[in-house]
């Protein structure tokens, strides 16, 4: 079996071979996946944080062994905190990473750390998740992505679509939520009504075949904040979201559903 790590600021993981194949995630820095297949140039992986599965360029990662990646999967990283800057140092290499909030920093000690034979200085805010912090902190990581652009595909605060926002709003916590909607819907327990909703309760939206197609957070009962166009905050009831925006609603509620 092989395994490997996202070395770069960011990958897109697609949906087949090839740059121009639809983007249906990004990896960032530090995490680490599992490789499936291999097809010339292209890994078919499996994301180890979420299970998620898709094609990656062979030269956007490296290799890494069964015992590191053990230990990444098995032990509490620290990971990038919100920032406008964070970058990593290669020593002795005079070359530098810019990491985006969420970001993996496996190993890190003392603001250092090391990966097979590269060794990085961290330079940035860095957080332990930690989900007893959830309370205080939630709201301002939510907000911090406010007017992120939407992305299909996207997990980062220069793009992002409305499923990656979610999960990457609880990585900063230590709660794994799965990479798409439908599958977040699968998770928590349900809340019965909106009126019962609070801070952190995921809303759930279906299509007119009744496909969950979209996922926001409630920032309480009458508000959520959600990446449609852009990370926004919008008005929620009974209905679904009604855009201050648009004056009408744009999605239908299905379900609320408590993670945490």
């Amino acid at each position: 079996m092989a395994y490997g790590i996202c070395n770069l600021p960011i990958i897109p993981v697609r949906a087949d071979i090839g740059n121009k194949s639809e983007l249906v995630s990004q990896l960032l820095f530090g995490e680490a996946f599992e490789v499936l297949e291999q097809r010339g140039d292209y890994l078919y992986i499996k994301i180890a944080y979420d299970a998620y599965e898709g094609w990656i360029d062979y030269r956007q990662q490296e290799p890494i062994d069964a015992g590191i990646f053990e230990s990444l999967t098995t032990e509490v990283q620290h990971i990038a905190d919100l920032s406008t800057h964070a970058m990593l140092l290669k020593l002795g290499k005079e070359e530098s990473l810019h990491l985006l909030p969420g970001s993996t920093l496996p190993f890190l000690d003392d603001d250092s750390f090391s990966l097979n034979n590269t060794h990085y200085l961290f330079l940035g805010l860095s957080r332990v998740p930690d989900r007893e912090t959830i309370a205080q902190e939630l709201e301002e990581v939510c907000r911090f992505y406010l007017n992120a652009p939407y992305l299909w595909g996207g997990r980062s605060v220069f793009g992002i679509d409305c499923s990656g926002y979610v999960q990457l709003v609880y990585k900063h916590f230590g709660i794994c939520v799965k990479r798409d909607a439908w599958q977040q819907a699968e998770q928590g327990k349900v809340v019965d009504f909106l009126q019962e909703a609070k801070l952190g309760d995921l809303a759930f939206f279906d299509d007119e075949e009744g496909r969950i197609t979209h996922v926001g957070i409630l920032l309480n009962a009458e508000e959520i904040i959600h990446a449609s166009g852009r990370v926004k905050i919008d008005q929620i009831d009974n209905t679904g979201i009604f855009s201050r925006e648009l004056n009408k609603y744009t999605h239908h509620l299905r379900i609320v559903k408590r993670i945490f």
